[in-house]
């Protein structure tokens, strides 16, 4: 989703999608800022939020946005963002008493309604922190933004009513964080975290959700999966792009029968600036060298195109897309988005709003086309896997359920320092505008093992062989 890296915290790639690859519509917010529009100046003022509980503060002729986290009637400050400086965020007048903020790496916008003046709670100087005060921050955020407790079937009520009891002026932190993880722990949710300090100096520090059927890629898991995969396409074969040689997270090769082999790895943190802008310019940078005109078009175009997004912890949505655009001629809907916008009632959302895939400029590959998908397909690599549904010829989907965790990261804080995050909303089918694949993630049209322990020790890839037996079959029909 959109992204800001904060670094690997933790030891694993399912934990580090949580923590590590938080959102970036509040996240980028520290690395990537915009010019002011003209009417900047009108902009000044205090707005709220439509979902995502927080309240702005637009200051200075338009430079500066201050960030306010709410959950019930308690306020917390957060991101301070100056508006000025290279393009990334851009706030722009909606309508009367209406703005929209948009970030560069993220799909979609928030709206934003003027209001009178700052809440109260937010102009309080001295929050509660005691034990108490953390955990009803904790458990109030959740319960105003959270959509998915009853697809999880927890009872977020019940849930409080068994665990405040348990906090009291003599809980330690030791055994307060613990109370916070057993709370969201059976939410199995990639997209949850919870952190009090940095995770590298101790994994006690970090809480991560995962699924139970997913297993942590551990580094000596993913030199297997590396290993495989280099040893099934072709070492000498394969060009690789971000993060420097041998260890990029954009690899291509070019098979003896004709298909184009494309993996990715994640869609952040490509270069060690760590911006949008960077990762961007770095993916155009790899996709001009795969789709060269003499690959899309012509005699000697690629006979198929294996996407192989089996290892792929996420990143930006913006990123996803623009793989999503080297692969059709016609814009088309990849899918819809909205958030929660009720406190009361998880059931309601902010208008869906429709993100589109649009043709690049230079050419595309409009070929067939095979997505290989896992239970380590995660967000930014889910979006990317659903923007691909839509587009004429289908593209063939192989392997497994992805991870099913979408949603950005709504990241927040504590009275007491602490930080967590959780999803706060749902990416919908473009064919109804209803379906959302969150929990169970996107089905393959062709099942297939993912990474066994079998399959690694042997040296087969049952996906990639599969899904170049369809793409072979294809060109015969």
């Amino acid at each position: 989703m959109i992204i800001r890296e904060r670094g690997r915290h933790a030891a694993t790639f399912v934990l580090s999608t949580a923590i590590a690859l938080a959102t970036v519509a509040g996240a980028q917010i520290a690395t990537a800022h915009s010019s002011r529009p003209a009417s900047a100046t009108a902009l000044d003022g205090v707005w709220r939020m439509d979902g995502y509980g927080t309240v702005v503060s637009v200051e200075e002729g338009g430079r500066r946005l201050r960030a306010y986290e709410t959950a019930g009637a308690g306020c917390l400050p957060g991101d301070v963002t100056e508006l000025t400086g290279t393009p990334g965020i851009t706030l722009t007048p909606a309508g009367p008493g209406r703005a929209r903020l948009g970030y560069a790496g993220s799909v979609g916008h928030r709206t934003l309604r003027r209001i009178a003046t700052l809440p109260a709670a937010c102009r309080d100087e001295h929050p509660a922190k005691d034990k108490r005060a953390v955990f009803d921050t904790f458990w109030q955020t959740y319960a105003e933004n959270y959509p998915f407790f009853a697809a999880k079937g927890v009872d977020w009520r019940a849930v409080r009513d068994r665990y405040r009891p348990q906090v009291t002026d003599r809980t330690t932190d030791d055994e307060l964080f613990a109370v916070l993880r057993k709370m969201t722990e059976p939410l199995h949710d990639g997209h949850t975290y919870l952190m009090r300090g940095a995770c590298d100096e101790s994994p006690g520090n970090c809480f991560g959700g995962h699924r139970e059927d997913t297993p942590f890629p551990t580094p000596e898991l993913i030199a297997k999966i590396d290993k495989s995969v280099t040893d099934n396409v072709g070492a000498s074969r394969l060009r690789t792009w971000g993060q420097g040689k041998g260890k990029g997270k954009i690899a291509f090769a070019e098979l003896p029968d004709g298909t184009g082999y494309l993996r990715l790895t994640g869609f952040v943190n490509y270069t060690d600036d760590h911006t949008f802008e960077a990762d961007s310019a770095e993916l155009d940078r790899a996709l001009d060298a795969v789709f060269t005109p003499g690959r899309t078009t012509g005699p000697k175009a690629l006979r198929g195109l294996v996407l192989d997004l089996r290892l792929n912890g996420g990143g930006s949505d913006r990123l996803g897309l623009r793989v999503a655009e080297r692969l059709t001629d016609r814009p088309y809907t990849a899918y819809l988005k909205h958030a929660r916008n009720d406190p009361k009632d998880p059931r309601t959302f902010t208008p869906a709003e429709a993100v589109q895939v649009v043709p690049h400029k230079a050419g595309a590959y409009t070929g067939p086309v095979a997505v290989l998908t896992g239970r380590l397909t995660i967000s930014a690599g889910e979006t990317t896997t659903q923007a691909l549904m839509g587009r004429t010829p289908a593209a063939v989907r192989i392997g497994q359920n992805t991870n099913g965790s979408f949603s950005d990261v709504l990241e927040r804080r504590l009275p007491n320092g602490w930080r967590f995050g959780l999803p706060n909303e749902e990416f919908l089918s473009a064919a109804d505008g209803r379906t959302t694949y969150d929990g169970d993630g996107i089905a393959p049209d062709v099942r297939t093992p993912v990474f066994t322990e079998e399959d690694l020790a042997s040296g087969r890839d049952p996906a990639l062989t599969e899904a170049r037996k369809r793409l072979s079959d294809r060109r015969r029909g």
